[in-house]
């Protein structure tokens, strides 16, 4: 039988070695916040099926396809940061965007909403901004890191 244990072998000796580093540096590089793009992705998911959670579907009819269509493109950042991050950090500030009209959308788009659909609106829109401030924050950093 022949030895394959590698006991006593380091990678500091391996030809490509720097190329190895500097391609793993490259591939996690901007993953800072890796751990925000599913929540990004669940806050759409939900913002999506909300009126049919609450069941505000026959009363605000105007604000279900609201919600629908939010909730899908907010989910679509999420599924997009994932992906491509390096790419899609710069539309951060677009979910923030997307966070602050969720909370006011209710009074905007909704026609006398009562106080559960104003506060599921409310509560989305907040972890919208809350989660595209975060990603905001990582791609200012990742811009900064790049120049340096």
């Amino acid at each position: 039988m022949s030895n394959v244990s590698h006991a006593g072998h380091d990678m500091a000796g391996h030809p490509d070695v720097w190329e190895m580093s500097d391609r793993y540096a490259r591939m996690m590089g901007g993953r800072d916040v890796a751990l925000v793009d599913a929540p990004v992705f669940l806050v759409g998911l939900y913002c999506a099926v909300s009126p049919w959670v609450l069941h505000f579907t026959t009363s605000q009819s105007a604000l279900v396809t609201h919600n629908l269509v939010m909730g899908i493109a907010i989910a679509v950042l999420g599924l997009g940061f994932t992906a491509m991050p390096q790419r899609m950090y710069g539309l951060s500030w677009a979910i923030c965007a997307m966070g602050a009209w969720m909370i006011i959308s209710p009074w905007v788009v909704g026609s006398s909403p009562d106080t559960g659909v104003v506060l599921n609106n409310v509560i989305i829109g907040g972890l919208a901004v809350l989660l595209g401030l975060v990603c905001a924050g990582a791609s200012m950093k990742m811009s900064r890191g790049a120049k340096s």
